[in-house]
């Protein structure tokens, strides 16, 4: 059953903001509005400012990645209105290569969240004051939350003693990955690890 204060929230919406977005659905108890990179900002701003809304606060702004789709990523914006206890979604799709504008006008916590979304994800906003990397280092290789960025990364760092500094090398997995059976966390081990009887026991 709908929540009646969702019902009324999205007849206001479909009012207030159309030509702003091309979808609007209620799921998980919440509404969730699809837009495009060219009316996101002008809808944030409306959503912001319209006093029937009020969604003063950016609570987050993530990535989503499809690799088989033509735009790969989603980009996801979590708003909160205080005044009304609501909150909306807003989803827009783009690729690797167009940029999203930034939102960091409208709302300066925009900064942080973008800078993730760009790290993790390679997602670019076209306005951002210092589009960098944030939660890896500088000189890190690729975006770590793509489908296909490979588990092993590309490279690895250790601090070599010749060089007095951290060096960057291409991965070298010096042992094959083991394969658990639920029971030993080790296989080939000659004898019986502690807990492992039990399992035998229950067996016979």
């Amino acid at each position: 059953m709908v929540d009646s204060n969702l019902s009324l929230l999205r007849e206001q919406v479909e009012t207030t903001c159309s030509g702003l977005y091309t979808a609007a659905d209620i799921r998980l108890d919440e509404l969730t509005l699809t837009t495009s990179r060219e009316t996101i900002i002008p809808l944030l701003l409306l959503l912001r400012d319209d006093m029937r809304f009020r969604f003063i606060c950016l609570l987050d702004i993530c990535g989503v990645d499809w690799p088989q789709r033509a735009e790969r990523f989603d980009v996801v914006y979590h708003l909160l209105s205080p005044q009304l206890n609501q909150r909306v979604r807003l989803k827009l799709t783009t690729t690797e290569d167009l940029p999203v504008p930034s939102a960091c006008s409208v709302y300066p916590a925009a900064d942080w969240y973008e800078r993730e979304a760009w790290d993790m994800y390679g997602i670019l906003f076209e306005g951002h004051p210092d589009l960098r990397r944030l939660l890896t280092d500088y000189g890190f290789e690729g975006h770590p939350l793509r489908k296909d960025f490979p588990l092993t990364g590309y490279v690895e760092v250790r601090y070599d003693d010749a060089a007095k500094r951290v060096v960057y090398e291409p991965v070298e997995l010096r042992q094959e990955y083991r394969h658990f059976d639920f029971l030993s966390p080790w296989e080939g081990t000659d004898y019986v690890l502690p807990g492992d009887e039990k399992s035998t026991d229950s067996k016979g």
